[in-house]
């Protein structure tokens, strides 16, 4: 396919910062939420029934969440390329509000089908909310900077995902112990102001039109996908990046996952420490993203997919191994973050770059739920690796390793001698 005539956009720089703004609020404020509420079960589970309970819990957060990406998806692509993203994701910050406060009142009464349905909700609203701000990307900015802004848009995302990490760490070890109850619902009024100030940034994202205001419905999650697959299927370049995609979902899935369990139960971290494990994560991650932007030199350098899964694969051997510190533990955090950036930039720009501009929402939405049926997976295999197979929590890391090496040998066979996927 012959690459587009380079856009001449310009004035793009506030709106697709403030957009970047409101990206990094909104893996800020899932992943605190959802962490907190894993964080907060766990403990009420490690009091009642043992550690075996307490991965089940964090498979069962997990997989609640990520339920929601796969049923609305497809809707949230419809609705990406029926209306307006800008609009679409304004009006998403709107009911995050309101989520928050829902999740406030879950957290203070302790109960666990409440704190699961907060989860549910909020991952409801991330489904809505991902094709827009995928699909919008091409849109406001020029081409020539799109990987660029993939990596800008990469590192944000997961600094978000892991200051959030950070955050609930810090809520549960600060606001838990009070009397019989912990104060963790003072969290939810907290994420309600932080939601806020992502609405008032997505005001600011540059206005767009609908790409297919005549795009009929879509709300079936099977037959949409399928369909939607079958499309995807002809072009090889978005195929194969769709299938990396969500591999490397898995990946990560499993990881934070695993990260958790294994913090608590063979490196002894307090909830604060093995959050704050992550910030090694999240400069690798930033760095990796950053790095992949500026080597992609306005093109997608799709070379650097097998570089960041070999890198993913070596990072985990020695997570694995018995005696690893905490120091160790988290040189190697850092370094899968780098390689993981390297990994998924060049993947994210082909997804965003191949589709035809009215199919964007579409094809983002189906990237999602195939993302997340990537995360689902992660929750069982964890579960079933510690509860059937008695796998250690160490050697879970191995599994993550393994499973880059396939993405990474996938993608080098497919792309033959490693062109440039303009």
């Amino acid at each position: 396919m012959a690459p587009p005539p380079v856009s001449s956009a310009t004035g793009w720089q506030r709106g697709f910062w403030c957009l970047m703004g409101t990206q990094f609020q909104n893996a800020f404020s899932d992943n605190a939420l959802k962490q907190l509420i894993i964080l907060v079960l766990m403990t009420s589970a490690a009091a009642s029934a043992g550690g075996g309970s307490q991965d089940r819990m964090v498979s069962m957060v997990t997989a609640v969440f990520s339920a929601p990406f796969i049923l609305f998806a497809m809707l949230g692509g419809w609705l990406a390329d029926r209306n307006s993203k800008q609009r679409v994701m304004v009006n998403v910050k709107v009911a995050e509000m309101g989520i928050m406060a829902f999740a406030g009142l879950a957290l203070a009464t302790g109960n666990v089908v409440l704190n699961l349905a907060a989860v549910f909700l909020m991952g409801c609203h991330s489904a809505i909310f991902a094709p827009s701000k995928y699909g919008i990307l091409p849109e406001i900015l020029p081409h020539e900077k799109l990987s660029w802004g993939n990596g800008i848009l990469a590192l944000l995302t997961f600094l978000g995902v892991i200051l959030g990490t950070v955050a609930a760490g810090l809520f549960s070890d600060a606001l838990k112990g009070y009397e019989t109850k912990g104060l963790e619902w003072i969290a939810g009024p907290i994420l309600m102001v932080i939601a806020f100030v992502g609405w008032l940034l997505s005001r600011q994202i540059t206005p767009v039109p609908a790409a297919n205001p005549t795009c009929p419905v879509r709300i079936n999650p099977v037959t949409n996908l399928w369909r939607q697959l079958m499309i995807i299927k002809q072009d090889r370049d978005l195929w194969r990046a769709c299938w990396g995609n969500t591999g490397f979902y898995f990946i990560s899935a499993l990881v934070m996952m695993n990260v958790v369990v294994f913090g608590r139960g063979v490196l002894n971290l307090s909830d604060t420490d093995n959050s704050l494990m992550n910030v090694w994560l999240a400069l690798g991650i930033g760095f990796g993203s950053v790095v992949a932007g500026y080597a992609s030199r306005g093109h997608i350098e799709y070379r650097l997919v097998p570089i960041g899964a070999l890198g993913l694969a070596l990072s985990t051997v020695p997570m694995g191994m018995e005696g690893v510190t905490a120091g160790t533990f988290g040189i190697c955090m850092a370094t899968l973050g780098f390689s993981a950036g390297l990994f998924i930039v060049p993947v994210v720009s082909v997804i965003q770059h191949r589709p035809a501009p009215e199919d964007k929402g579409s094809v983002q939405g189906a990237v999602s739920s195939l993302s997340f049926i990537g995360i689902l997976f992660a929750a069982g295999v964890q579960w079933v690796a510690r509860e059937a197979f008695q796998v250690s929590s160490g050697q879970v890391f191995w599994i993550c390793g393994a499973t880059a090496i396939i993405c990474g040998a996938y993608a080098a066979i497919s792309r033959g001698r490693f062109i440039k996927a303009e």
